[in-house]
């Protein structure tokens, strides 16, 4: 056992972990960040796709200790301020957890871009690879603005979804790069 520490999500998580401790049973288990899906323990589904100081990972495939020290973001970082500590749910706050996301009081603004995006384009349905769609699309818009539908299609082919048949992923990317990176015009001369 060692004792570690991480980031995660812009907060310090100590703890001691025996060493063969995966990234994501660190990241679920220990930290309680439980929007980190475990899909399929071989690095081969994305549903587990983290950030570790800004590159993407799959957590099922890395060992918590070989992150020590670094930074994580999981899906929960990608709108922070709408994350609540896992002190603060109580019964009555899990029964409204299922309303539809406006009847929450959600605002677009409250999310990021790909979360907006995704709500809007009907880019999940189960919602189990959804973490992992949003955290590998993420780094992928940050670094192509203009991206096309085949490019999109290639930075998503690490990441399966059993279920939408991607093209609502798809499209919910398009939207996203679109609102990450508006296009300005051009000032006119007149």
């Amino acid at each position: 056992m060692q004792i570690m520490t991480l980031t995660i999500n812009g907060t310090d998580v100590t703890a001691e972990v025996d060493e063969r401790t995966l990234l994501l049973e660190f990241i679920r288990d220990v930290a309680g960040f439980t929007g980190t899906h475990n899909g399929c323990l071989e690095a081969r589904c994305g549903c587990c796709s983290v950030e570790v100081d800004g590159d993407i990972v799959k957590s099922c495939n890395v060992l918590a200790l070989q992150v020590a020290g670094r930074s994580v973001t999981t899906v929960e970082g990608l709108a922070p301020q709408r994350v609540a500590p896992l002190e603060h749910i109580t019964t009555q706050s899990l029964a409204g957890m299922y309303r539809p996301l406006d009847a929450l009081g959600a605002q677009d603004e409250d999310l990021h871009p790909l979360q907006a995006a995704f709500h809007k384009c009907h880019a999940l349905q189960c919602g189990f690879c959804t973490p992992g769609m949003l955290m590998v699309l993420k780094d992928y818009l940050e670094d192509n603005p203009e991206p096309s539908r085949d490019d999109v299609r290639k930075a998503i082919a690490g990441n399966i979804c059993r279920c939408t048949g991607y093209q609502h992923i798809v499209d919910a990317a398009m939207e996203a790069a679109q609102v990450m990176h508006p296009v300005t015009a051009p000032a006119s001369d007149g």
